[in-house]
C-alpha cells in the first residue's frame, strides 16, 4: 500500500487546539515548526513532523489526560474531510471503511477493518515514525474513533473490547469512557458488536458523500505525484538512518534512481543531499533529545555517527549549542 510522505494541515486544527485550553503560537514554537503553519494555504507537514506535533501537544496537556480531552472537545467544525465524509455513512462498518481508504490522507497512519457476524475489529497502525510513538496518539486515536461512532448514532455505544500495547495508568478513568476496561495487548485495536457496527447513523448524508468523494479519490490518485525530490529523499532518511542506510547510493537505490540523475534532481530544486541528511540529523536528534531516556551515544548510533564526539560537534554546528545544553533549556521550556 502507498504511504504519503507528507500530510495536509487542516484549518480545523487550530480550532481543535483552541477548545483544548492548549496555545497554538506556544505549541508550534515547542514543536519548532512554522510560526504560519495553521493559517498558510496548502500547508503541509512530514510523517516526523506529525509525531513531532503531537508530541508537543502531550507535552503541553499531559500525557495521562489529553486522550480523553481531545474526545471531550472534538466537534465537527475541527475534522478534516476524510473523517467528515465517513461521518456521512449510513452505519459504522460503511465509515470505517471509508475512513480506511482515506485515513493516510489524515495522518501517518493506516486503518484495518474486519466487519464479521457476530463483531466488527478494527485495527491501527503507523508509520514514518522514529522510535515508539507518544504515548497519548493510540489512546487517543481509540477515543476519538468511538466518539465518532457515538456521533455519528447519537448512541452511547460501547466497544467490545479495547486494546493497547501500552495501558494507560489511570485506567479508571478510561473504562469509564469506555464502559469496559482497556486491554493489552500487541495491538492498536478496537471491537465492536456486528449490532452496533449496523446502527444507523443519524449523520447520513449520501448527497455529501458524492460531493466529498470525488475529491478524496483524486488526493489518493495522486498521493506522491507532487512530492519533491527533496521530501522523498527525507522521507528514505527517517526510515534509513537508524538502520544505518543513508548513503546517498542507497538512498537513490530506494528511489529507483541513478545517483546521477538524485543529484541532479535536487540542484534543480536548489537543494543538495548533503543539506537534507544534515537537516534530517538535526530534526531527528531534537525529537531524541525531547526524551529524557535517550542518551546522547544512542542517539549518535541512530542518527549515523561513529562517535558521541561527532555527533556533539555536528548538533553544535547546527545550533549552535551542545546536545546537553539544548535538553536541559527544553526542559525548562517545558516546566
Amino acid at each position: 500500500m502507498k504511504q504519503a510522505t507528507h500530510f495536509s494541515v487542516q484549518p480545523g486544527w487550530r480550532l481543535l487546539l483552541s477548545d483544548m485550553g492548549l496555545n497554538p503560537d506556544h505549541l508550534l514554537r515547542l514543536a519548532q515548526l512554522p510560526a504560519d503553519l495553521f493559517t498558510r494555504k496548502d500547508s503541509t507537514i512530514t510523517a516526523a513532523q506529525y509525531f513531532g506535533l503531537w508530541q508537543a501537544i502531550e507535552t503541553l496537556a499531559g500525557v495521562a489526560s489529553l486522550p480523553l480531552l481531545v474526545g471531550a472537545t472534538i466537534s465537527v467544525e475541527a475534522f478534516d474531510p476524510p473523517i467528515f465524509a465517513s461521518l456521512c455513512s449510513p452505519n459504522l462498518n460503511v465509515a470505517m471503511q471509508r475512513l480506511s481508504a482515506f485515513k493516510k490522507l489524515v495522518g501517518p497512519m493506516t486503518l484495518s477493518l474486519q466487519a464479521g457476524q457476530a463483531k466488527t475489529v478494527i485495527t491501527l497502525e503507523c508509520y514514518g515514525n522514529v522510535g515508539h510513538i507518544p504515548k497519548s496518539l493510540a489512546m487517543t486515536e481509540l477515543v476519538f474513533l468511538t466518539q465518532l461512532v457515538r456521533l455519528g448514532t447519537r448512541y452511547r455505544v460501547i466497544p467490545l473490547e479495547v486494546m493497547l500495547p501500552e495501558v494507560p495508568a489511570s485506567m479508571d478513568d478510561y473504562a469509564a469512557y469506555f464502559g469496559r476496561p482497556t486491554k493489552k495487548g500487541a495491538s492498536i485495536r478496537l471491537t465492536f458488536s456486528a449490532q452496533d457496527a449496523a446502527r444507523p447513523f443519524l449523520t447520513a448524508n449520501e448527497a455529501m458523500w458524492q460531493y466529498f468523494e470525488p475529491g478524496l479519490r483524486k488526493r489518493l490518485s495522486t498521493l506522491d505525484a507532487t512530492a519533491k525530490i527533496a521530501e522523498r529523499v527525507r522521507a528514505v532518511l527517517l526510515e534509513g538512518l537508524p538502520a544505518g542506510e543513508y548513503s546517498i547510493e542507497a538512498v537513490a537505490g530506494h528511489l529507483a534512481l541513478s545517483k546521477r540523475s538524485l543529484q541532479r534532481q535536487l540542484r534543480e530544486e536548489f537543494t543538495s543531499f548533503k543539506h537534507i541528511l544534515n537537516d534530517t540529523r538535526q530534526q531527528l536528534a531534537q525529537h531524541y533529545l525531547s526524551s529524557a531516556s535517550v542518551s546522547q551515544g544512542e542517539i549518535a548510533y541512530l542518527l549515523g555517527f561513529q562517535e558521541v564526539n561527532s555527533f556533539i560537534r555536528a548538533f553544535k554546528d547546527w545550533t549552535g549549542h551542545t546536545p546537553a545544553a539544548y535538553r536541559h533549556d527544553l526542559v525548562k521550556t517545558t516546566h
